[in-house]
């Protein structure tokens, strides 16, 4: 009982309490060319223009979310009054607070992953503890960068990520149908939906069931594509404005001649071959390779419109590398 107990606390202070405080420590104690947020009083303009006005949710949230600080501030927690006026301002502090609830959630999501056919050091409940808490660091490094969208893009992806091992070890057609919804809602959010379908091909594709003919898999991956491009081109259609686009510019020439760029380049990199490394079964390294390959598309948006600086952008692959690694899959020569 007692053991039983202590395994409880432990895990919430490793899975919830830590990471909170380490998220806390980015957002407050340090400080980035980024953190110019700190002194927008309300939702900045440049979020409703440009690419971002497409990421309907997140704007949403973050609208709803400085309202409620505001009224914070100047009623319940007018004794905190100074102390928070101080560090940031009721938009800041509402994007903290709502990046924390996304963030637990993914880390929660990592725990369960974690805990879901796992081989290795995993099969240890203090290695598995330690790679999550890796897992936490990655996470929490990139908040250099805030934005309103990215923690829950993670958490909408890590979900999807869940699902589809969940599919892979049961075969119950309700996690594939709850993950077709999960994708079409969190195209609302970011497009980093798109790598779902990613890995559930890797997962899932066999390119010697299709020379013998079995093409369900690409039957399965239908559905998630249609998913994706309703709502990406859906909001495309609807939200025509002046000061929206596609993209919110060209920074390749940047990427490759900036050294900050090259440094995040250089950094995920190095970090996603050592997570490769770490994959010692083949049908693992099979299934990251294959990852990586139908994320190409992925990879080659980031180096046309975004900043390699911002190493958040490798997130997905990077935490992918380490589920990957550590978790035994199952043969996919059947669907």
């Amino acid at each position: 009982m007692l053991k039983r107990n202590d395994e409880k606390i432990n895990g919430y202070l490793f899975v919830i309490v830590l990471p909170i405080l380490l998220f806390a420590m980015s957002y407050y104690g340090f400080e980035s060319s980024y953190t110019r947020l700190k002194t927008s009083e309300t939702t900045p303009d440049f979020l409703f223009s440009s690419v971002y006005a497409y990421r309907v949710i997140p704007n949403y949230l973050s609208v709803q979310m400085t309202d409620l600080m505001y009224n914070l501030i100047n009623g319940p927690l007018s004794f905190f009054k100074d102390f928070l006026t101080k560090n940031g301002t009721p938009f800041y502090h509402g994007l903290f607070l709502m990046n924390s609830v996304f963030f637990i959630g993914c880390s929660l999501i990592l725990d369960a992953v974690f805990k879901l056919k796992s081989t290795g050091l995993l099969l240890n409940i203090n290695a598995r503890r330690i790679i999550h808490l890796l897992s936490v660091f990655f996470i929490v490094i990139t908040q250099y960068a805030p934005t309103n969208c990215d923690t829950i893009a993670l958490f909408c992806y890590l979900a999807g990520v869940f699902l589809t091992l969940k599919y892979l070890d049961t075969r119950k057609n309700v996690f594939f149908f709850i993950l077709i919804g999960l994708i079409a809602i969190s195209t609302l959010v970011r497009e980093t939906a798109c790598l779902n379908i990613a890995f559930f091909a890797a997962v899932f594709f066999n390119i010697d069931e299709l020379k013998k003919g079995n093409y369900q898999v690409i039957w399965k991956i239908i559905p998630l594509v249609v998913a994706f491009l309703v709502p990406y081109l859906g909001l495309r259609a609807v939200l025509v404005k002046d000061e929206t686009t596609f993209v919110e510019g060209f920074y390749i020439n940047r990427n490759f001649s900036s050294p900050f760029n090259l440094a995040g380049l250089i950094f995920a990199i190095i970090v996603i071959y050592f997570i490769y490394r770490l994959c010692t079964d083949e049908e693992n390294r099979s299934v990251f390779g294959k990852y990586f390959f139908f994320s190409i598309p992925y990879l080659i948006m980031i180096t046309l419109v975004g900043l390699f600086w911002e190493v958040r952008l490798f997130l997905p692959l990077i935490l992918t590398g380490i589920i990957t690694a550590y978790h035994q899959f199952k043969k996919t020569s059947e669907i």
